[in-house]
């Protein structure tokens, strides 16, 4: 990549689990963004576990976007009933990335094979910072930190205008 195309900037992180069953004990998929975020010294300034609600999901990307600048949002994505991730942020955006989603699915079919299509994971940005949904599996959230949100988080804010707040 084009370093010219980075600004120095400090990436924060947050992190939202959306279930209606987990605790910070038993939150897996949380811990493990966390500690693959923390690795590459992105501090992770917000924590919390909400039920599948759109009202809660909305309400606590908003708080979050006001304490770091990559939220990633992780649980909720799949098509029961009860996902209603996408539904709660999809109006939130005011720019979407659907090359997350894209390459996501293409890397998660290398994986799990054509069941990845059940995924809908997405990306976009509000108010120059950038919020992902991703599906609530280990393996999901490590796939999606390790291989496409933390090589490109730095690039993808100094698009949004992060610095510009």
């Amino acid at each position: 990549m084009d370093s010219s195309h980075l600004k120095p900037l400090t990436v924060t992180g947050a992190v939202i689990t959306v279930s209606s069953t987990r605790k910070p004990e038993t939150d897996a998929s949380g811990k493990a963004l966390i500690d693959l975020l923390s690795a590459v010294d992105i501090e992770v300034t917000h924590y919390s576990i909400v039920p599948d609600d759109r009202e809660r999901i909305r309400s606590e990307v908003l708080m979050a976007i006001s304490r770091a600048n990559c939220v990633i949002v992780t649980g909720g994505t799949g098509l029961t009933p009860d996902d209603v991730t996408i539904e709660a942020v999809a109006p939130l955006l005011e720019k979407t990335i659907e090359g997350f989603g894209e390459l996501f699915r293409l890397k998660s079919y290398e994986e799990i094979g054509t069941a990845t299509i059940l995924s809908r994971a997405l990306a976009g940005v509000i108010g120059g910072r950038t919020v992902f949904c991703i599906p609530g599996s280990t393996k999901a959230v490590t796939l999606a930190a390790r291989e496409i949100i933390i090589p490109e988080i730095r690039h993808i804010l100094t698009h949004a205008g992060a610095g510009k707040r």
